[in-house]
């Protein structure tokens, strides 16, 4: 398979890029746009085997990510910043149309593109996981921190109240509250990509916060349920039962949505591309077939 590698220069800084297969007549080519802010492109290598169908992927770090550029000018992880670097590798790399697949804060930055920038050329959009509304999401959060035990629900009841989130029973608890509903710390047996750094703490802490529930970072104001009966394009939200990203969250999203689909994964937290990795290639492969 042919993966082609290279940096686009943004802002005097450079994006990382990886593009995997060649364009396929009839196949328009899947973007792919990963969450955080502060992760990288490194889950998205799980889908490499797909672009044997013919189906070009095209995923990138994100500036303050991963192989791209990390500033130090805090002022730069901003919404906005990732908005104008997703709609700036569009034009470097002549993306003219595409389907695209945003995963947690990737389908945040999708809806917000959708909403206030442009749709032109996009064939459809798949929000995996991904809160229209901060405020929602933290609430979310809470409720499922309650699911913890005692000791774990007091131990980040404590790190909340007094800001320290650096004391090893938060640290422990909140490790437990990850593993239940994202995706377990990686080991020796995790695939490769998901053991390499993501380069992306500073970024993470600046624009979201010390964690998922406490959101206080640049993106905490984040909300577009008003705006999403402006997309137009096909879209299916996607989430798991036991997600970050609850089913009421997928909800109001595809509730606000004109015309959207919504799948559930039945047995997964918040990356059905680990947790039910071949659900999620049949689920996307009959989505983009549908739309191109």
């Amino acid at each position: 398979m042919k993966i082609q590698e290279g940096y686009m220069p943004f802002h005097g800084y450079k994006t990382y890029y990886r593009i995997v297969g060649e364009k396929t007549p009839g196949k328009a080519p899947l973007l792919l746009i990963h969450g955080g802010p502060g992760s990288s492109h490194n889950y998205f290598e799980l889908l490499d085997d797909y672009a044997e169908t013919g189906r070009q992927l095209i995923m990138y770090d994100q500036v303050g990510c991963g192989k791209s550029s990390l500033p130090e000018d805090e002022s730069v992880y901003v919404k906005e910043t990732w908005a104008e670097e997703l709609i700036a590798l569009r034009k470097y790399l002549h993306l003219d149309q595409i389907h695209m697949l945003g995963q947690s804060w990737g389908g945040m930055l999708e809806m917000l593109y959708l909403t206030h920038y442009d749709q032109t050329g996009v064939k459809s959009v798949m929000i995996d996981g991904s809160p229209a509304s901060i405020k929602l999401w933290t609430q979310e959060q809470h409720r499922l921190i309650s699911y913890l035990s005692y000791e774990d629900r007091e131990a980040i009841a404590e790190a909340e109240r007094t800001g320290n989130f650096t004391g090893p029973k938060y640290l422990a608890a909140n490790d437990r509250y990850m593993e239940r509903y994202c995706w377990d710390d990686p080991d020796e047996n995790s695939p490769e990509p998901l053991r390499r750094e993501t380069n992306g703490k500073r970024a993470s802490l600046i624009a979201e916060g010390p964690n998922e529930f406490t959101e206080n970072g640049t993106i905490s104001d984040y909300d577009v349920t008003d705006d999403l009966h402006k997309i137009h394009v096909p879209v299916l939200v996607t989430n798991g039962t036991d997600d970050l990203c609850t089913p009421l969250i997928a909800k109001s999203v595809y509730d606000h949505i004109p015309g959207a689909k919504w799948h559930l994964f039945a047995n997964s937290r918040h990356l059905a591309l680990l947790d039910q990795h071949d659900e999620f290639i049949k689920v996307l492969d009959s989505w983009l077939k549908e739309n191109d």
